[in-house]
């Protein structure tokens, strides 16, 4: 039994290596605060979120037959939150029987282990199949129409039934027939599990006793071992183990494929279960999810109406302002303006989304359209670090030098104030160089800067692939935090921050000093 809700073909790899710049990742687009609201604080989804939103497929086909998944889940959220709690319920459920390390080596041992843990997954596999038979018909998505009707047809009543007999069976309520062969040295060889004689009743006991009394036929040799005989008990159990061993091992595969089965079931049901949790989460504050348009990667398009920051939103605990980004055919989108006016912020949903997008999630938009990326990498400024041994400069040079290392054509590079550590005509140099060479390669570039001489550089260049954003400001210096098309200015407004926070400082000592000298005025001095 294969679940196959992640993938067409294959099962999820929880162990599957992350890319090499995952942590970058997950520190500059802030993909952690996601990963917490998808996973409300159960552990097993933080294991599986935090992994499957890095692992991204790379193939608008691959995504659309896991956001035909999401619809299913978005339209009966009920039926796969019960289907995932009865998955960890079975799961657990194994937890309490004997594990399996310390009767592995004993076939007994084994097979009493494996009749009991098929015993404990028997109901869970009807209460799936339950599942199937009643609300399959309301799933329209190739992979839950393909797991439920997986079920009903392998975990028909008839053949539970027959799984039981058989367990039955194996516990040898009659006692274990064993046949075996004389062989070198008079060595017992091809032992071989018998199936064992019929349970009687007591009237057919007394007429297959009546039968053995008056019909003569082959001799019965029989020896019974001393009820104080260690040696011999011991002897006799070395030889049931010879005959069951097989049935044993047979018996702890399967109920080894049963639990793969629930494990897998689990956690490719965890990931949408966070998707779920992240959609309702947003929902509370009157934010939209979308299920994006994934194109293949030589199409280089981009076009969001209402994209927003997720994480932010998820931080704020409030609706925030979203943006609308047209960038088809575009290879350079450089983002300039007012400090603090939501360059970074836009960058940073820009990157969600598009790690969202490739890992099949409902990304934070009213609707996306863009093209897959063969790897994302991000390159944004980090804080001084004491432990450095060279300068900040050198730094991010050396960074910029792994990620060339790794990207290949179609890949998406993310900049956030990147060069800005050195003076502004130097910094701009080393970006218009770069920036220039990976658009060259075939890259998709994505600036934030505030250095005037690399955006004004690339715009005189009248690039026909590149798009200039500026962050919106009004006239008495307020920001509306909305990016719009726009050429670079050789200001970014740093006055209006000053003002901002000055301003009220100033004030506040103007006041402090009139209230001082109205208290000498009073006091006659």
């Amino acid at each position: 039994m294969k679940a196959h809700l992640m993938y067409r073909e294959r099962d999820m790899d929880i162990k599957f290596p992350l890319p090499s710049n995952a942590e970058s990742l997950r520190q500059d687009l802030e993909l952690d605060v996601i990963v917490a609201a998808m996973a409300q604080e159960d552990q097993i989804l933080v294991d599986v979120c935090q992994r499957a939103i890095l692992i991204d497929l790379g193939d608008p086909e691959l995504i659309c037959y896991r956001q035909q998944v999401v619809r299913d889940c978005i339209a009966v959220p009920d039926v796969i939150r019960r289907t995932y709690a009865l998955a960890v319920e079975a799961v657990e459920a194994e937890k309490k029987v004997w594990p399996w390390s310390t009767l592995r080596h004993y076939p007994d041992g084994l097979l009493h282990r494996s009749l009991e843990v098929m015993r404990v997954f028997l109901p869970y596999l009807r209460r799936l199949r339950r599942i199937a038979e009643e609300e399959g018909s309301g799933f329209s998505s190739e992979g839950f129409s393909r797991l439920w009707a997986m079920l009903s047809t392998e975990l028909a009543e008839q053949y539970l039934e027959k799984v039981e007999d058989h367990l039955a069976r194996l516990r040898f309520p009659a006692g274990v027939v064993i046949s075996a062969q004389l062989g070198e040295g008079n060595k017992g060889t091809h032992y071989i599990l018998r199936e064992p004689p019929p349970v009687l009743n007591w009237w057919e006991r007394l007429r297959e006793w009546r039968q053995q009394l008056f019909q003569k036929g082959e001799p019965i040799y029989e020896y019974r071992v001393a009820d104080r005989d260690e040696a011999g008990m011991k002897a006799l159990e070395e030889l049931k183990g010879r005959g069951i061993t097989k049935a044993a091992a047979a018996l702890a595969h399967s109920a080894e494929h049963v639990l793969s089965f629930f494990k897998m079931l689990r956690s490719e049901l965890a990931f949408y279960v966070g998707c779920l949790n992240l959609r309702d989460q947003l929902a509370k504050q009157g934010e939209q999810m979308c299920l994006p348009q994934a194109l293949a990667a030589t199409d280089c398009a981009y076009s969001a109406k209402g994209l927003y920051d997720v994480a932010l939103a998820l931080q704020s605990g409030r609706k925030v302002i979203a943006n609308d980004l047209a960038a088809d055919g575009k290879a350079l989108v450089m983002i300039t303006g007012a400090n603090r006016g939501g360059k970074s912020t836009l960058l940073r949903g820009i990157g969600q989304a598009q790690v969202m997008m490739q890992c099949g999630m409902p990304v934070g938009s009213e609707s996306l359209r863009a093209n897959v990326c063969h790897g994302i990498f991000t390159h944004y400024k980090r804080e001084e670090d004491a432990a450095m041994r060279s300068g900040k400069l050198d730094e991010e040079l050396q960074r910029m030098s792994g990620i060339v290392d790794r990207v290949k054509e179609h890949s998406l590079v993310l900049f956030n104030e990147s060069f800005g550590s050195t003076n502004e005509l130097e910094g701009s140099a080393i970006a218009q160089q770069i920036v220039r060479a990976l658009i060259e390669r075939g890259l998709k570039v994505i600036y934030v800067t505030h250095l005037f001489g690399l955006a004004e550089g690339l715009c005189r260049q009248h690039m026909q692939n590149a798009l200039f954003l500026r962050a919106e400001r009004l006239e008495n210096g307020s920001r509306t935090f909305r990016v719009l098309k726009g050429d670079p200015l050789p200001t970014s407004y740093g006055e209006d921050l000053y003002r901002s926070v000055f301003s009220n400082e100033l004030a506040r000592m103007r006041d402090k000093r009139r209230a001082s000298d109205q208290r000498r005025s009073s006091a006659g001095l």
